[in-house]
């Protein structure tokens, strides 16, 4: 049995780190997310559907399609929107896993949500359709708290790194939208 020479140990540990540092999520500000995205919606979850889809180059691939109504949050005005993401189940042996989709709790019909979208022609297997942005990145929970609607925030690396009142999201983003 041939051993690795002690000096190649490390050469090796630090090219499994480097492979694994290129596989990074992109974390977003909320400037970034802003000018990355088309438009965002605060609303509630009026639907969910998944979709199959079959293309020769890409095979089989599932998309999980959130109808939400609400506001824009750059505009105010009322807007209904499909929003679709990677994975979901059409039943609970058809469909695929992302582990980049967001959680099946943050996606419940009712739920009050902030979602950040961007039109893609081509999301994979020929499925256009409004794209949530970073995947479970562009998509924050709304509750209600003691003064009134708050967006959850999901930490460092994220557009919203903190709960804040949904007011201050949407003046923010107008902000952001106008310059």
């Amino acid at each position: 049995m041939r051993t690795i020479p002690r000096l190649w140990c490390p050469a090796l540990l630090l090219g499994a780190f480097a492979a694994a540092s290129v596989a990074q999520i992109k974390s977003f500000t909320l400037e970034e997310m802003v000018q990355t995205a088309d438009q965002a919606v605060h609303g509630q979850i009026l639907a969910s559907r998944v979709t199959r889809v079959e293309s020769a180059r890409d095979g089989e691939s599932y998309y999980t399609t959130l109808t939400i109504q609400g506001r824009a949050l750059a505009s105010g005005q009322p807007i209904t929107v499909d929003v679709t993401f990677r994975g979901g189940f059409q039943s609970e042996t058809e469909g695929v896993f992302n582990s980049e989709a967001p959680a099946a709790d943050e996606v419940k019909v009712g739920r009050r949500v902030v979602a950040f979208y961007r039109w893609s022609d081509d999301m994979g297997s020929g499925m256009a359709a409004n794209a949530l942005v970073a995947a479970h990145g562009g998509l924050y929970r709304v509750v209600e708290g003691p003064r009134g609607a708050a967006v959850l925030g999901r930490g460092e690396g994220y557009a919203i790194r903190a709960n804040q009142r949904i007011e201050h999201l949407e003046s923010a983003v107008r902000l952001l939208k106008n310059r």
